[in-house]
């Protein structure tokens, strides 16, 4: 059995996308610019297993057999024949394909964009293709955006551009590193999940409603992304965070704008996001610069950009204004005061509070958890001790799901999920009939 395992980033776009040029290519409307997020915080492993005892093409997601959706075929059969072209390699009748997130799916997180840029990654490594071997500058990037546009964004770390292209067959829509994860190490994200739950509207169904009856979609994409792009991208070269941030925080409000002007109108925001943009900017207004900047994608989770000297502060508003019944989940690899003093949150709260009717806002379990992550590098091929298959059976390993990175395990500040409780009552169920045995005997 032939086992290869990769692991690939999510990615943030701080300009974003939204429509289709080709549906069946997958090519945007526009261009954008994304941020990688570090793997020890937010990341997709993927196992792919090929041999002659599999049966059939199987695909597993967080534990769950899934159906094989149309997106995944191409990709499979993308990178299957470019393996014969390339190698000479006769394709692999059946694939076992396992995946695991570390991080909610489908909540507006980026977790198609990581999975597709994983399975590439993970099939690139099983028919030992490299970047080498690409037939034209960016192939790989311009596969993964055919299983989800913006997973062309996460086969690179740092800072990456895809470019919408303009041939009529898609090979010039692919993803360019502008400057990689070690070019603005104060960079940090912090991530706060509002909603781990999968979303009402789809991004595929969402992008479809705005493109056929959003007049700003379209002044948007002939008027105005082009020259976000060159901004953007010098911001980022020159490591400008008032400019960077300024622009995300605009980039991130017309976007909502666009679905809000939709027909039938698309809510992606909830109060509780609300209620966060309006602290950013209070935040930034205090400070007498931007010091933070939020962004939203397709959902109600926050994703705040700062500088790392202020990522202490930040972490500490957000824990005392949206707090949950018990400790926060907080998974970090950035150093930080997990519970802040009394004497720092009663001075934040005095200087945002001051001359101004605005209140710090209260809401009991508004977030659920946070991630704090510097900017990360790309995907990485793993070893075989991290697989996720069986590399006899082919078959996923016990607990080849989100068990791996449950807050009870992973984090000093635990609040257990429905999952984990789940998860406890059966330990605690499987104790209790063991216990009853033993009495027995």
């Amino acid at each position: 059995m032939k086992v290869a395992t990769c692991s690939a980033p999510t990615n943030i776009a701080v300009i974003k996308y939204w429509g289709k040029n080709h549906v069946k290519l997958n090519t945007p409307l526009n261009s954008s610019m994304s941020v990688t997020l570090h793997q020890d915080q937010l990341r997709t492993t993927t196992s792919v297993a090929g041999g002659s005892r599999l049966q059939r093409t199987r695909l597993w997601l967080n534990g769950q057999e899934q159906p094989m959706t149309k997106r995944v075929a191409i990709v499979l059969q993308e990178m299957a024949q470019l393996a014969q072209r390339v190698h000479g390699q006769q394709k692999t009748k059946h694939l076992h394909i396992v995946s695991i997130n570390s991080f909610p799916t489908a909540a507006g997180l980026a977790s198609s964009a990581a999975g597709f840029a994983c399975l590439v990654a993970t099939l690139a490594e099983f028919y030992g293709i490299s970047k080498a071997d690409e037939e034209f500058p960016g192939q790989l990037s311009a596969i993964a955006r055919q299983g989800s546009g913006s997973a062309c964004r996460s086969l690179d770390g740092g800072f990456v551009a895809w470019q919408k292209g303009e041939r009529p067959d898609g090979r010039d829509s692919i993803a360019v590193q502008v400057a990689n994860d070690t070019h603005w190490p104060e960079l940090c994200a912090v991530v706060c999940v509002v909603n781990d739950t999968q979303k009402d509207t789809s991004s595929t169904i969402g992008m479809q409603t705005t493109k056929a009856t959003s007049p700003l979609l379209t002044y948007r994409v002939n008027h105005l992304v082009a020259g976000r792009m060159k901004t953007m991208e010098k911001a980022i070269l020159e490591r400008d965070f008032e400019t960077f941030g300024t622009l995300t925080m605009q980039d991130s409000n017309q976007f909502h704008a666009m679905c809000l002007d939709t027909t039938p109108p698309i809510f992606y925001l909830n109060d509780v996001s609300h209620q966060v943009i309006r602290l950013v900017h209070r935040y930034n207004e205090q400070a007498g610069c931007v010091q933070a900047a939020y962004t939203f994608d397709a959902g109600p989770n926050a994703v705040i950009f700062v500088e790392e000297q202020h990522v202490q502060q930040l972490v500490s508003l957000m824990h005392h204004c949206f707090p949950t019944p018990f400790k926060m989940t907080i998974k970090t690899s950035i150093p930080i005061d997990r519970t802040p003093s009394d004497a720092l949150l009663k001075q934040m709260q005095t200087k945002l509070e001051s001359g101004k009717t605005f209140k710090l806002p209260h809401v009991p379990n508004g977030i659920k958890m946070m991630y704090v992550s510097r900017v990360g590098g790309g995907t990485r091929v793993l070893s075989i001790d991290e697989a996720l298959v069986d590399a006899v059976t082919g078959e996923p390993l016990p607990f080849s799901t989100e068990v791996r990175d449950y807050p009870l395990i992973k984090s000093s500040l635990w609040l257990p999920s429905e999952q984990t409780l789940r998860y406890l009552a059966t330990a605690v169920a499987a104790a209790a009939v063991t216990s009853a045995v033993l009495l027995r005997k």
